[in-house]
């Protein structure tokens, strides 16, 4: 899913995610828990305001970023304590 990503570049001019909107929301990134290289993209692990992780992964060609997965969210109570990855 295409998202619009707001990102601050550090000293080395990496950018990193600090803000990401998803249809008519904005969340705000309070912590980025991990980040990696793949041959295509780079991938952060983020957490947001209200405490949900999410994967935002940027297409290193092209500079598109994508909202790659939800991190850790419980299914529902039917779901005995599962979680998505």
């Amino acid at each position: 899913m295409k998202i619009r990503v707001e990102c601050y570049a550090g000293y080395r001019g990496e950018q990193e995610p600090r803000a990401f909107t998803l249809g008519e929301r904005r969340f705000e990134v309070t912590e980025i828990l991990d980040r990696w290289l793949d041959p295509q993209s780079r991938v952060f692990k983020v957490s947001v305001e209200d405490q949900r992780k999410f994967l935002l992964r940027q297409d290193i060609a092209s500079g598109e970023w994508v909202l790659a997965g939800l991190v850790g969210e419980k299914l529902g109570p039917a779901s005995s304590g599962s979680t998505l990855h």
